[in-house]
């Protein structure tokens, strides 16, 4: 009888996957995840690549703080920035609660130390041998560091595919910063993928939740494969 259930679940939501608000609450995830990964590349990246090159004092601890910064719940993350975004907050005036960008703001924020760790210890991994090999061969401090960045380029790739995977499949933050917020024709709805599968799944309408959990893990697997493909062909 639970067999039957799961099964007349799934296969309602296969007829439910091409509907426009399905795909509609699809492409807003896509779209708020990847404003956040690349805001998050954009800020993470540089930092990543200097740390990673390069040897001074207290290296360790910011590495240590990188990582400890990985495992905060994002539960957490989504209320300290409700505090700083709510109208009465230092950040109320920029007016980002309920808004798509307040979600790609905080989702940006939760995957910035999962890019530097990738980054950093993808660089730390082949950089010595590399520059040290290109400065033999009569390359500059400029150059090697270059070349060493070219070489790492897999870990990169694979530090901005974690982390857009990452952002796409947080709840915490994208309903307490973006309220699951949702008017048919409105314009300032917030409803992604994971709060929309957590409403239904709350309101016991299976086949709504699957199809969007069909659709959040073909994105998932999708984005895998073309970074595996990106990655094979540079390498």
């Amino acid at each position: 009888m639970a067999w039957d259930y799961i099964i007349r679940g799934f296969s309602e939501a296969i007829k439910m996957i091409d509907d426009p608000y399905v795909i509609e609450i699809a492409l807003r995830s896509i779209k708020v995840s990847g404003v956040a990964t690349l805001m998050a590349v954009a800020w993470s990246i540089p930092p990543s690549v200097l740390i990673g090159l390069k040897d001074f004092p207290g290296k360790w601890l910011i590495k240590t703080l990188i990582n400890g910064l990985m495992g905060v719940p994002t539960v957490i993350w989504g209320l300290v920035l409700y505090l700083m975004f709510v109208p009465v907050g230092p950040l109320g005036s920029l007016g980002l609660l309920y808004t798509e960008m307040g979600i790609s703001v905080g989702q940006a924020i939760l995957i910035t130390p999962i890019i530097m760790s990738i980054v950093v210890d993808s660089l730390e991994s082949i950089g010595s041998e590399i520059k040290e090999l290109a400065l033999t061969l009569g390359a500059d401090e400029l150059r090697a560091s270059f070349q060493v960045i070219m070489e790492s380029i897999g870990g990169i790739i694979l530090a901005i595919i974690a982390g857009f995977n990452r952002a796409i499949a947080e709840l915490g933050i994208a309903l307490m910063i973006g309220g699951n917020v949702y008017v048919k024709g409105g314009v300032y709805n917030t409803r992604v993928l994971t709060t929309a599968i957590q409403m239904y799944t709350a309101r016991a309408e299976v086949s709504i939740a699957i199809a969007l959990g069909i659709i959040l893990m073909g994105i998932v697997l999708s984005v895998n494969l073309l970074s595996n493909l990106i990655r094979r062909w540079l390498s």
